[in-house]
């Protein structure tokens, strides 16, 4: 089941969901509209080895804007830093991004309850395309979970994304064991 917005506003008033900054305007019928953040990275070398630490390079969408390119994946971010502490928290990009030829992740669009940080965006673009920062990117709905936590991300031994930060995280598959 995902939440209307009353069921929002209800659970954020209880503390398990966590908006900041929180503005009304933006809470739609069943969701809530997030924004793009000031900082874009993307990464130092062409390519990319899910073993090793691939580092990034972070910069600041100027005032005119930022154009993406079609060749690159580049890590951006959201302006909202949220937590989750009883929902399954989804991202999808708005629609008006998605007419653009902006994608804003490539996997990574459900989070886990327990999840208390901004979210990291893996955006490309169909074609070259400016952004700015503050434009509205994206939509966290939240879905019910049936029975009880045991193991909330935010409390999870070896969860690689706890560390709070305003500039997106690069990929860290090279913490996993396998």
């Amino acid at each position: 089941m995902i939440l209307s917005d009353k069921q929002i506003l209800e659970e954020i008033e209880k503390g398990n969901i966590l908006i900041e900054p929180f503005k009304p305007e933006c809470l739609g019928s069943n969701s809530y509209d997030v924004h793009l953040g000031r900082y874009l990275a993307t990464y130092k070398d062409r390519v990319l080895d899910a073993k090793s630490h691939n580092t990034i390079e972070h910069f600041e969408i100027p005032p005119e804007g930022f154009v993406l390119q079609t060749d690159t994946l580049y890590l951006g971010v959201i302006e909202e830093y949220t937590e989750t502490h009883a929902h399954v928290p989804f991202l999808e990009g708005k629609s008006s991004t998605g007419r653009l030829g902006i994608d804003i992740h490539a996997t990574a669009g459900k989070g886990d309850v327990g999840f208390c940080n901004t979210w990291t965006l893996e955006i490309t673009a169909t074609q070259p395309v400016r952004i700015y920062a503050g434009m509205p990117i994206g939509q966290l709905i939240y879905f019910l979970v049936q029975g009880e936590i045991l193991n909330p991300y935010n409390a999870k031994l070896g969860a690689k994304y706890n560390e709070r930060s305003i500039r997106p995280v690069e990929s860290m598959m090279w913490k996993n064991k396998w």
